[in-house]
């Protein structure tokens, strides 16, 4: 598929369709919750990798959390929007990794469409892929965001930062762009 405007990649994410668009860290695959097994499809992805649930807000991802606790507010306050993922205790599963993305793009598109599912836009194993163009290419049934410069190397390549709430502290994952503690 060409690349796509930003109300094209709005409707498509909606409708329930893979997309593409930048974040802050690297260029995302989104889908709406409950449809995951599209992007895992599509990446080839083992199904024990678990995605992230990328909104706009902390009020749009507190529907998918189970309880709540003043730790996770303040880490919230201090490091979202940003490149730090936070797994907490899910609803409907055991735990469920989300992230605010500290990209004007990313939220626009976000704010529109509710919380998406989301992963590095790459083959399972291979090194995330940088600019809209390489994504269209390489997934053309996605519908990858064009009208943002599309072939601008977009956020900074490297990984968020991953913790988990666990035995009432926070837990290091992986070590990525924002440094926590």
């Amino acid at each position: 598929m060409p690349l796509v405007s930003t109300a094209v990649v709005v409707a498509g994410a909606r409708s329930g369709t893979v997309v593409a668009f930048p974040t802050d860290t690297v260029p995302a695959l989104a889908v709406l919750p409950g449809l995951g097994t599209k992007i895992y499809h599509l990446k080839q992805r083992p199904i024990h990798k678990p995605l992230v649930l990328m909104a706009a807000s902390w009020s749009q991802l507190q529907d998918f959390i189970q309880g709540s606790h003043p730790q996770w507010e303040q880490v919230v306050s201090d490091y979202l929007p940003g490149a730090l993922t936070i797994v907490l205790p899910a609803r409907e599963q055991d735990t469920i990794g989300m992230r605010i993305p500290q990209s004007t793009i990313a939220l626009g598109i976000l704010q529109q469409t509710g919380p998406l599912l989301t992963t590095s836009a790459n083959t399972s194993g291979k090194t995330p892929l940088l600019t809209m163009t390489a994504i269209a290419a390489q997934f053309p049934s996605v519908l990858a965001l064009g009208d943002q410069d599309p072939d601008r190397l977009w956020g900074s390549g490297q990984p968020s930062t991953v913790i988990k709430w666990e035995q009432d502290r926070w837990q290091v994952l992986r070590q990525g762009e924002v440094k926590y503690p």
